[in-house]
């Protein structure tokens, strides 16, 4: 193994170490409707509000997003780690059958939002760039929503899916 393979491979292992919290990045527009599975989603700065959403580059719906300039981060809670799997593309479920599961509806942006999601971010992609395999989308909130029950959330850790608890 090279040099570069091997530093990947460390550089991999140790992130999956790095819990992070667990989304559905969803779009719909001239580009198509989609959504991805991320853990690659953090807040940038309230003023305004902006999140960054890296996506990887060879994935067909990084197109697809870029197309449609809008997306949704949905936060899952514990009881989405089934739609996260979906997805992910970890079930086989085809694209337009994923946004059968759960309780989708249309939002006034025209993206696909997650009901019951802990929280929702509804944004344009002001900026991307690409660096090395990802895209690295800046976006600035339009509409934010919030779930004010205290359910559970969920965080992929160790390459596995975890319940974290509100309490």
């Amino acid at each position: 193994m090279e040099a570069t393979d091997t530093r990947r491979a460390v550089f991999r292992n140790a992130m999956a170490r790095m819990s992070a919290a667990v989304s559905i990045v969803s779009s719909d527009g001239v580009g198509g409707r989609c959504g991805i599975t991320a853990t690659a989603v953090c807040s940038i700065t309230d003023v305004p509000p902006t999140l960054l959403v890296c996506l990887n580059r060879s994935s067909a719906m990084n197109a697809v997003f870029k197309a449609n300039g809008r997306l949704c981060v949905n936060v899952l809670s514990a009881d989405h780690e089934g739609l996260a799997r979906d997805f992910a593309g970890l079930t086989g479920v085809p694209m337009a059958d994923r946004f059968a599961g759960g309780d989708w509806v249309g939002s006034h942006l025209g993206l696909p939002i997650l009901q019951s999601a802990l929280a929702t971010f509804q944004g344009e992609i002001v900026r991307a760039d690409e660096v090395g395999s990802h895209t690295v989308m800046l976006v600035e909130a339009l509409d934010i929503g919030l779930h004010s029950d205290n359910r559970d959330g969920l965080v992929y850790f160790d390459r596995l899916f975890h319940r974290v608890s509100s309490a």
